[in-house]
C-alpha cells in the first residue's frame, strides 16, 4: 500500500506565506515526478508545479516567481513554498507522485487527499 499524506494548509492573509508538505509512505521502490495541483469550487483541477526526480521544475504561469517546489528524496517528500499569496490562490491543493512499488515492474500515479488553502483578509 502507498499513501500520500499532505499537511500545511490553512488560512492566511493576502501577501502571506504557507508551506505545504506531502510525504509518501508504504512499499516504495522509487519515485519519479512529484507535483502539486489545485482546484477551486466550480473550476477544473490545474497543475501548479512539479519536480522531477533530478530536480527539474515546471510552474504554472500564475504562480511563477511566487511559489517554489522542492523535494527531499531521502524523506520521500515534496514541498510547495507559497509566498505573496493572493485570494485567487484559494483552493484545495493536491499532491501527486509517480511511484514504483516494490516487487513491481511499473509505476503508477498516486494522489493525496488534498489540503485547503484559504487566502482572505
Amino acid at each position: 500500500q502507498v499513501q500520500l499524506v499532505e499537511s500545511g494548509g490553512g488560512l492566511v492573509q493576502p501577501g502571506g506565506s504557507l508551506r505545504l508538505s506531502c510525504a509518501a509512505s508504504g512499499s516504495i521502490a522509487s519515485i519519479g515526478v512529484m507535483g502539486w495541483y489545485r482546484q477551486s469550487p466550480g473550476s477544473q483541477r490545474e497543475l501548479v508545479a512539479q519536480i522531477s526526480s533530478r530536480g527539474s521544475t515546471n510552474y504554472a504561469d500564475s504562480v511563477k516567481g511566487r511559489f517554489t517546489v522542492s523535494r527531499d528524496n531521502a524523506k520521500n517528500t515534496v514541498y510547495l513554498q507559497m509566498n505573496s499569496l493572493k485570494p485567487d490562490d484559494t483552493a484545495v491543493y493536491y499532491c501527486k507522485a509517480n511511484i514504483m512499488r516494490t516487487s513491481t515492474l511499473w509505476s503508477n500515479d498516486y494522489w493525496g487527499q488534498g489540503t485547503q488553502v484559504t487566502v482572505s483578509s
